[in-house]
């Protein structure tokens, strides 16, 4: 039994390709019933934003090419042959084992990956496809992504310019406890303003160009208060942080027009900027700005590829371990027909000797604990030997001989 991967991701297929090929629920049963139809009854279907992959097991390469005809004809209606990417055994796991843990993500160590892969594995084995073997291996994977992820920590290197700067300001000054400013309402202000609350700011206040953009701020943080564009020099004078990041073509923010009485922290999220830049250089005022966030962006993306690279020897080992375990489950089938034999002639040897001897009770019992010792004694030093072969060919030759000499 081989493990066989089949799928496009990100690196293979633009956008437009990969927005045509996922599953939803009812056509991920639907793919796995047609498996079985094959004799694959072990497979897992990934399917996310960024990838649309089959994980399986299967005997023959003859299932392994119909498993690539039904991913292809599942989508009809785009040619994916230049783009499907199929893996075997060893190089399938070790892809597996780079996803779960994140280092195969558009943002390399990101931990959602690990949730969709457990729950890809629980679809599969509630629909009936994921036997002892599938199980095995998922689980491994997701047992040495969180291994990775507790010990280098790869995900803690932010790579949103909007989280940097809010550590900025953490570092700064803090934020619980503060009264915050921020303009704009789009995505990136809507970020900054979860990390804020979720910081502790004490008072939270917003304003947008457009008076109606601010107010559905209030659907998410009811307790924001929501204010007119043209008061934001005034309610500056009032508040410790002021956040910027609208899509404005100019500044927002300018020299002349702030609070010279107090001390003010600024955050400019906005390219182009929003907050004039001389504010930085004036006494006792503060400014964080993209250029510097992306620096640290820069610097944070080289630290997670470094420690990807660090961590590809915990894959390693957790890889071989599983492929240990893998080949020891090929023998289990000659294990258990050995097994099945020696319980056969038990019974038929302790049937044999009770109709021929009058036997107490206790007797009955201890006959039978007699053969069944004698019949275990025989069978382990060959069994132990089985386990202990480290090749497919080692055991394919001594499962033949053991076929043939004890006839099963």
């Amino acid at each position: 039994m081989k493990f066989g991967f089949l799928g496009i991701n990100y690196k293979k297929a633009s956008l437009d390709v990969r927005d045509k090929t996922s599953f939803t629920d009812s056509g991920k049963v639907d793919f796995l019933q047609k498996m079985e139809m094959f004799g694959i009854t072990q497979c897992m279907i990934l399917s996310t934003c960024n990838r649309c992959e089959v994980y399986f097991f299967y005997g023959e390469d003859g299932q392994r090419e119909a498993a690539r005809s039904l991913y292809l004809s599942s989508f009809p209606d785009i040619d994916l042959n230049p783009y499907v990417v199929t893996l075997e055994d060893e190089e399938a796991m070790a892809y597996l084992f780079r996803i779960a843990a994140g280092l195969e993500s558009l943002v390399l160590g990101e931990d959602q990956i690990l949730g969709q892969v457990k729950e890809a594995l629980d679809f599969s084995r509630t629909m009936g496809f994921s036997k002892k073997e599938l199980n095995k291996v998922v689980r491994d994977a997701i047992t040495c992504a969180k291994k990775i992820k507790t010990e280098f920590k790869i995900s803690e290197k932010p790579l949103s310019a909007s989280y940097v700067g809010i550590r900025k300001l953490l570092e700064c000054q803090g934020i619980a406890g503060k009264r915050v400013f921020v303009i704009g309402s789009g995505k990136t202000a809507v970020l900054a303003l979860k990390y804020i609350y979720e910081y502790g700011a004490h008072k939270v206040i917003a304003c947008n160009r457009t008076r109606c953009h601010a107010n559905r701020l209030k659907e998410d943080f009811p307790d924001i208060e929501v204010v007119d564009y043209e008061s934001r020099y005034q309610v500056m004078e009032e508040c410790d942080t002021v956040i910027s990041a609208t899509a404005s073509p100019h500044m927002v923010v300018k020299k002349d027009r702030i609070p010279q009485n107090r001390g003010l922290l600024f955050l400019d999220l906005a390219a182009p900027r929003d907050i004039d830049p001389e504010i930085g250089e004036m006494e006792g005022m503060r400014l964080i700005n993209l250029d510097g966030l992306q620096r640290i962006v820069e610097k944070n993306q080289k630290e997670r590829e470094r420690l990807v690279e660090e961590s590809q020897g915990a894959i390693h080992a957790a890889l071989q371990e599983t492929d240990e375990w893998l080949l020891s489950c090929r023998v289990d089938s000659t294990i258990e027909s050995l097994q099945q034999r020696c319980s056969d002639i038990l019974e038929d040897s302790y049937e044999y000797l009770n109709r021929k001897m009058d036997l107490s009770s206790r007797e009955k019992k201890l006959l039978r604990k007699v053969i069944h010792a004698s019949l275990q004694r025989l069978l382990k030093e060959p069994i132990q030997e089985l386990k202990q072969l480290d090749t497919r060919e080692k055991q394919d030759a001594y499962q033949a001989v053991i076929n043939q000499l004890f006839q099963i």
